[in-house]
């Protein structure tokens, strides 16, 4: 069992900077792919970007690369997502998710665990 804890959301203007953290319980939580997701309201949830469970190999979403950049500390079982140059579109509730592999990455249905997010929202 997995436990994940997101937090770092808040409120802020476009082009500020924002650093998601993902803290993850369980004894086997670093051995993991890790995710970021989020739903917009009246949206469906959608991929924003995932970690190897050593870190070696991340995938984004077009909308986000160049901007977002997803890292890892396995010794803290923490995930982190830095959000630069931000936009009233990049406004969203984010979620924190994990799997065992690192196939089929962008789909919310082959993850096993999920936080229960926090809010970014930003104004324009």
């Amino acid at each position: 069992q997995v436990q994940l804890v997101e937090s770092g959301g808040g409120l802020v203007r476009a082009g500020d900077s924002l650093r998601l953290s993902c803290a993850a319980s369980g004894r086997t939580a670093s051995n993991y792919s890790m995710g970021w997701f989020r739903q917009a309201p009246g949206k469906e949830r959608g991929f924003v970007a995932v970690i190897s469970w050593g870190g070696g190999r991340t995938v984004y979403a077009d909308s986000v690369k160049g901007r977002f950049t997803i890292s890892r500390d396995n010794a803290k079982n923490t995930v982190y997502l830095q959000m630069n140059s931000l936009k009233p579109e990049d406004t969203a509730l984010y979620y924190c998710a994990a799997k065992r592999t690192l196939t089929r990455v962008t789909m919310t249905s082959e993850y096993d665990y999920w936080g229960q997010g926090t809010q970014v929202t930003v104004s324009s």
